[in-house]
């Protein structure tokens, strides 16, 4: 691929004031999953003024545009998700939601915009591209079961060579990037449990059966799902985040409902879970004359990243950055349906540093002062401008 790096350089430079402005408007107006209509419009308008784009809705919050080279090649997919969350935002800015009870809390804003800046230079260099790019506008990756597996079904991804996201992180600091093969975000299962007794006086506890005391006991047992009943070498959570029983001092329930997430990182160790699970409630709960009802939902599935794509996105990363800037991230137990697409094509998910303590950009995702350090947004263009073109390459000279 014949290109001069001074040009790809002064195409950047000249993308970042409207990287910056779309941001800063999509900052201010929110959308959360599955209601992202003015968000998809937004970028359907904004895509049909760049040259050499084929648009196209593949689902009702999604736009895909295809930028096809003018030499036959590899098929590249990049993907940035749009959808805000359910959040009141307190930052004080100019450019803060104008939408109550919404707020860009995670960062998809700057995904958006970053990848609309990366469609914009990539457009100005397509007579020198040798295959295709697919820029991936996807809806509700905050809301099980998120926007990106109906788009793998719409056929959005069919013919895929290789797929590639990025996330602005603000536990890393803005100047930095971060890729790894292997183990990136875990798979996000949710349960809901319903354990049933029999209700009661509370200065009678002997006549029924206390459905509080039996839901303690079934807490402390399933932290036991960890610690005694998997593998130690394969990381894995087990949360209970709700509990609800009763309604006054002195009447013992008749049931609590409980609510929790799994995550783990290894897919049989997930299918086991819900199994074991099974099995400690039924010995609880008939340990104490008690019932229960598991409902088990499978979430969004690993994102594992692709060694030979992550080492791709790696080198292209170092060319354009340096040692010093690339670094290997912790894998989170955070869930992302990024995965959905790992199942079409092989891919890698990686991070662009977006924090920074000393402006007070410290906060962490889904917190209603979360803010990004906006020099993120030139990295983040960069790094995905030179991933995809690196990509292309690699892909091309290995027969895809």
């Amino acid at each position: 691929m014949d290109l001069d790096p001074a040009e790809v350089m002064s195409l950047l430079e000249a993308v970042q004031p409207d990287v910056l402005g779309w941001r800063r408007h999509l900052h201010a107006h929110p959308e959360v999953s599955f209601h992202e209509r003015e968000t998809a419009e937004f970028v359907y308008q904004t895509l049909q003024r760049f040259e050499g784009l084929e648009l196209t809705r593949p689902t009702e919050f999604s736009v895909v545009a295809r930028l096809v080279g003018t030499a036959p090649g590899p098929v590249l997919a990049m993907r940035a998700d749009i959808d805000a969350l359910p959040i009141t935002e307190e930052n004080e800015i100019e450019f803060g939601s104008q939408n109550p009870g919404a707020m860009h809390a995670c960062g998809h804003d700057a995904h958006t915009a970053m990848l609309l800046g990366t469609a914009k230079v990539l457009c100005a260099l397509r007579d020198r591209l040798q295959g295709e790019i697919r820029f991936v506008f996807q809806p509700a990756e905050e809301l099980p079961p998120g926007g990106a597996q109906p788009l793998c079904d719409s056929g959005a991804i069919d013919g895929v060579d290789a797929v590639i996201g990025a996330h602005v992180w603000t536990p890393l600091p803005v100047g930095t990037v971060a890729v790894k093969s292997g183990p990136m975000m875990a798979s996000s299962d949710t349960f809901d449990l319903v354990i049933r007794g029999r209700g009661g006086h509370a200065a009678q506890p002997h006549l029924g059966v206390d459905c509080v005391a039996v839901a303690a006991q079934a807490i402390v047992n399933l932290q036991q799902v960890v610690s005694r009943a998997t593998d130690p070498l394969k990381p894995l959570v087990v949360s209970i985040t709700k509990i609800h029983a009763g309604t006054t001092s002195n009447v013992i329930p008749d049931e609590a409902e409980l609510a929790g997430t799994v995550r783990s990182f290894d897919p049989e160790q997930r299918r086991q879970v819900p199994g074991i699970m099974e099995r400690v409630l039924r010995g609880v709960t008939q340990a104490h004359g008690a019932e229960y009802d598991l409902r088990y939902q499978f979430g969004y599935r690993p994102v594992i990243n692709d060694p030979r794509v992550s080492a791709w996105v790696e080198e292209a990363l170092l060319a354009e950055f340096g040692r010093d800037a690339v670094v290997a991230p912790e894998p989170s137990m955070g869930g992302e349906d990024f995965s959905a697409y790992l199942t079409k094509a092989p891919g890698t998910f990686f991070l662009i540093g977006a924090g920074n303590a000393a402006k007070g950009l410290a906060y962490p995702h889904h917190n209603a002062r979360f803010n990004i350090d906006e020099d993120a947004l030139r990295i983040g263009t960069r790094a995905e401008v030179h991933a995809a073109l690196h990509l292309l390459e690699q892909l091309r000279a290995a027969g895809r």
